[in-house]
C-alpha cells in the first residue's frame, strides 16, 4: 500500500531552484506556508520539501523540520518501505527524501534538492541513518527488495 503523500510528492518532481541569483515562487511559497524566516532556493532545501509534502498530509512536523537530519526525531523507526523518510549522511550534513523502493545495496527515494530539483535519485544504503514513519499510524512491514541494477548513484544533494 501506497501512502496517500507520496501521490502528492510524486506530483512535485521536476520542480527547480531558478537559475542564477533569483529564486523558485514555488520553493518560496513552500518556505512560506512552513513559516520559516528565509526564502531562498540557495539553502539546502530537501528538509523544507519533505515537511512540505508531509504538512499537505496533515502529519505534524518535527522541530527542526527544515534539517535534514532533525527528520530522525520524528515520528518513529520503521523498517526501509515505500513512503517511509529516509535520513542520510553526507558530508556536510545530512539528507531526507521518501523511499520509493530498496535494494540489498541501494535505496531510492523522491526528494528535493536533489541536483537542484525534485526528483528521484538512487542512494547508496551505507549512507543510511534511519527510515520513520509518522507516529499514529502503524509502521509498515517493509518493502520488497528490487535489483541492484540500474542508474547512477546520487552525489548531489547539496
Amino acid at each position: 500500500m501506497t501512502p496517500e503523500w507520496m501521490a502528492y510528492a510524486k506530483t512535485l518532481i521536476g520542480t527547480a531552484e531558478a537559475k542564477g541569483p533569483g529564486n523558485s515562487s514555488v520553493i518560496a511559497g513552500w518556505l512560506k506556508g512552513l513559516k520559516a524566516w528565509w526564502f531562498d532556493d540557495a539553502t539546502p532545501w530537501c528538509g523544507v520539501f519533505v515537511a512540505h509534502v508531509m504538512q499537505q498530509a496533515g502529519m505534524p512536523l518535527p522541530k527542526h523540520w527544515y534539517r535534514a537530519k532533525g527528520w530522525l526525531e520524528w515520528g518513529k523507526p520503521c523498517r526501509p518501505a515505500v513512503g517511509a523518510v529516509c535520513v542520510l549522511d553526507r558530508d556536510g550534513g545530512g539528507h531526507v527524501f521518501f523511499v520509493t523502493k530498496i535494494s540489498a545495496h541501494f535505496v531510492w527515494g523522491i526528494g528535493g534538492n536533489q541536483g537542484d530539483a525534485v526528483s528521484e535519485a538512487k542512494f547508496d544504503r551505507a549512507r543510511v541513518l534511519g527510515f520513520r514513519w509518522p507516529a499514529a499510524m502503524t509502521a509498515p512491514i517493509g518493502a520488497v527488495l528490487v535489483a541492484d541494477a540500474g542508474g547512477p548513484i546520487s552525489r548531489n544533494e547539496a
